[in-house]
């Protein structure tokens, strides 16, 4: 049964590309699923000088691919408002609070309020103050703080911002968004663990030999050259993605999927990862690289990309070996890399098990041997598993064929399947904080990031230790060397290829 939620939304940035191709969307997503309804409001504000009938038509062209009923979409786009609003005067948080109490009264909202930070996050504190100053927090509802990363730039100026939100907001009315807890295949992570014996029980070190987590890009930097130069590979994607990622892999079995008891496993798996403190231990376990372009391809290298530093010495490519120090995964290795314009546009998860003892099977003149088994979360733009066996192959003689066994979602599946943004709106409705961040965990994800960073940012002379790779590639070779030094290798199979020809001859 849906039950009809009731809140008024405040976007901060509803002018902005986050709202139109991810907001927007998601509210009419959840509206026509019945999730809200009739007892719902969205105020927009940013500094452009729009009118209501203007922001609904940006609504409505946001919503275009998705609208199959003209009057439902125009419905929906009705309850949207709009006021311009600079965020540093206080004049307009009165204007703000007037119409939010005049929607509150004719829409019955409860007083349940979702105030949307979709905008630069030097701004966070000034909104929490001024929000709690001018009283648009209310006393009769319920009162909730979404903001985006990146949520400070190191350990402390993330924990400057949070005492200044915590000013205005207790720790569980924060809801710090990362969309790939959004995911439908991250969320299957616990899924896969905890609800199958088989891999359940060889979950730890004596079983597994390493785990190797690739979130790659084709595109380079576009637009965003200020931003990421000043940021990078590490900032951008290991500090929130990959970390939780590797969270949730690695945490112990919580007592319930409640959003405290994960919530509180997190935090513990955080606390075990091995902290580099020293340049040898940073520069033998991490390392980064800037693409380098490729002239076939019309593809021009990083340092030439608008608004980026000639000089730059920003990595858009990290790959680095983690380590956890507990009882379960005492000596496992968990590789990760991330980059971008890399060969092809892909987030997954390899689970490579130890190999057998002793192989008794021909290894000599064979096409194929037997190898370790993979489980492999596909987690986009493929979403399911895969598992590589080992097989006879069909004939005489005990030649081995490694065999792949697929559960990839259709696309009709994928294509009614909730959108990470709209899962988490729905999330936060509901007061569920379970897929989004603790500030215990941001704490202890920025501790990590930060000691490789301090080795990074004081290497003035980068020449040894920031590599280039080829545009469209997987990496520079120092990748490969990070691996093969543990005597391992990058899994490079093309799953995606492999599924498509299985279905093809199907």
């Amino acid at each position: 049964m849906i039950t009809q939620n009731t809140a008024l939304f405040t976007i901060f940035g509803a002018t902005g590309d986050l709202a139109h191709r991810k907001l927007y969307p998601s509210l009419f997503r959840l509206y026509k699923k019945g999730f809200i309804k009739d007892n719902f409001a969205v105020i927009g504000t940013a500094r452009r000088d729009w009118s209501d009938e203007h922001f609904r038509e940006v609504v409505l062209d946001s919503i275009k691919d998705l609208t199959e009923d003209k009057e439902e979409a125009v419905s929906f786009a009705a309850h949207f408002y709009y006021i311009a609003h600079n965020v540093n005067d206080s004049e307009h948080y009165i204007k703000l609070k007037v119409l939010s109490e005049s929607l509150d009264a004719k829409y019955s909202l409860s007083g349940n309020r979702i105030f949307y930070l979709a905008m630069s996050p030097e701004f966070f504190g000034i909104i929490a103050e001024k929000l709690k100053e001018q009283k648009l927090i209310t006393e009769d509802g319920f009162n909730r703080l979404i903001i985006e990363k990146p949520f400070g730039r190191d350990f402390e100026s993330a924990d400057a911002l949070n005492t200044k939100l915590r000013k205005s907001f207790d720790e569980n009315q924060i809801f710090r968004i990362d969309h790939y807890l959004g995911k439908e295949m991250v969320q299957n992570i616990s899924a896969v663990r905890f609800s199958n014996m088989i891999f359940e029980s060889l979950w730890n070190n004596k079983y597994i030999d390493n785990v190797q987590i690739t979130l790659s890009e084709t595109v380079g930097v576009e637009e965003r050259g200020a931003y990421y130069d000043n940021n990078g590979a590490l900032r951008d994607m290991v500090q929130n993605h990959i970390l939780q990622i590797v969270a949730l892999l690695v945490m112990e079995p919580p007592l319930s999927l409640q959003g405290e008891d994960v919530r509180s496993e997190k935090i513990k798996a955080l606390r075990s990862l091995r902290l580099y403190n020293t340049p040898e231990e940073v520069n033998r376990n991490f390392i980064r690289a800037q693409y380098a372009g490729n002239p076939a391809k019309a593809l021009q290298p990083y340092r030439e990309e608008p608004n980026v530093n000639p000089d730059s010495s920003t990595e858009t490519f990290v790959a680095g070996k983690i380590l956890v120090d507990n009882f379960r995964w005492k000596g496992v290795p968990f590789y990760i890399r991330t980059g971008k314009q890399m060969a092809s546009k892909e987030t997954y998860i390899h689970i490579q098990f130890k190999h057998v003892s002793m192989n008794i099977f021909p290894t000599e003149g064979v096409d194929e041997i037997a190898e370790p088994n993979v489980l492999t979360i596909h987690v986009s733009p493929l979403e399911g598993f895969s598992l590589r066996l080992n097989a006879k192959r069909v004939g005489q003689g005990t030649e081995m064929k490694n065999i792949r066994m697929h559960h990839i979602y259709d696309e009709e599946t994928q294509a009614n399947s909730p959108e990470a943004y709209e899962r988490l709106l729905l999330d936060c409705l509901n007061g569920d904080p379970t897929n989004f961040s603790h500030w215990d965990e941001v704490a202890q994800s920025w501790r990590f990031v930060d000691e490789i960073r301090k080795v990074w940012d004081a290497q003035e002379d980068c020449t040894n230790t920031l590599f280039a790779y080829e545009s469209h590639s997987m990496g520079p070779k120092e990748s490969d060397a990070l691996l093969e030094q543990d005597g391992f290798h990058w899994t490079e199979f093309n799953w995606s290829q492999s599924y498509k020809e299985k279905q093809e001859n199907e």
